[in-house]
């Protein structure tokens, strides 16, 4: 089984990693907009599996390709709320978001 998690902050990489921790897949791929980032984090998960006991591959990107062929898709991108935004400003900021992401990874979901 393969489970792509779109968004590598903190709610996104605690949830791969707890997905590879409990071997929910075989493989996870952690997809973000920021170069370097779910490359990082992935390899920091990756690393760990021997000390943790769990063998699951972790994959960072920045390509929704990577997301081809996925059972399992879990968006956790969007803006977390700044000073002074209201919760209907953040909505509409995350709205967007959540559609760009949808639309992407429909073009490389069979």
């Amino acid at each position: 089984m393969k489970i792509t998690v779109i968004g590598a902050g903190n709610v996104g990489a605690s949830a791969a990693l707890r997905i590879a921790e409990k071997q929910l897949a075989n493989q996870v791929v952690l997809i973000d907009i920021v170069e370097g980032i779910p490359q990082g984090k992935a390899l920091d998960m990756y690393e760990a599996g021997p000390v943790d006991l769990f063998d699951t591959r972790v994959f960072g990107s920045n390509d929704y390709k990577d997301s081809a062929d996925s059972d399992i898709i879990l968006i956790t991108a969007g803006l977390a709320r700044k000073p002074g935004m209201s919760r209907e400003d953040l909505l509409m900021k995350n709205t967007v978001i959540v559609r760009d992401v949808t639309t992407q990874v429909m073009k490389y979901s069979s």
